[in-house]
């Protein structure tokens, strides 16, 4: 079966156009999520699929799980960012603790891909912040993680907030006491 010269041309334009507006969906798409250009190394977002095994940091003692890590390139250099996905607008600031645990997992990416990253990112419903990973942070996760281990060990730990909401969501309510806002 032989096919015309102008049809063989009018389809291969056909999926020459068919392919650029592909490419030109995906590049759209990958903006609106809030993702930079790179691959995506390690995802903890989708409720279908096994969960990704946590990373760890045995030295830090930490571990935790990212919603994405993504491989990317910028100035000819080749990093790993974490990012964070929350699903509500961008408060005016973001919040201390979506900060410090962001950076945590900027921590685990030093410790499992032996680089830090230059930062990571917070993905809010309107917006993406591109938080850098600093020294400062660096320690201040460090210094949280310390902390948190010295409450365990604790016979008696305060309430650590003043916000009413956040105490009548809170798990352990019960344990404040008196302390309890709710």
């Amino acid at each position: 079966m032989f096919f015309s010269l102008p049809f063989v041309l009018a389809f291969a334009l056909f999926l020459a156009l068919l392919g650029g507006l592909l490419l030109w969906l995906g590049r759209r798409q990958r903006q609106s999520s809030g993702l930079p250009a790179g691959s995506v190394v390690y995802r903890d977002t989708e409720a279908m699929e096994a969960p990704e095994r946590p990373l760890r940091s045995r030295r830090y003692g930490l571990v935790g799980r990212p919603d994405y890590l993504v491989q990317t390139r910028e100035r000819g250099r080749r990093f790993v960012v974490p990012v964070e996905v929350r699903s509500r607008a961008r408060p005016a600031q973001p919040y201390a603790s979506h900060i410090l645990q962001l950076a945590a997992y900027c921590l685990l990416v030093e410790d499992n891909y032996g680089e830090a990253p230059p930062y990571g990112l917070l993905r809010y419903a309107d917006a993406t912040l591109q938080i850098p990973y600093t020294e400062e942070l660096r320690r201040r996760v460090l210094d949280s993680a310390d902390e948190i281990r010295r409450a365990r060990r604790a016979a008696d730990v305060g309430r650590s907030h003043g916000e009413e909401r956040r105490c009548a969501a809170c798990g352990y309510r019960g344990a404040c006491g008196p302390e309890a806002l709710a």
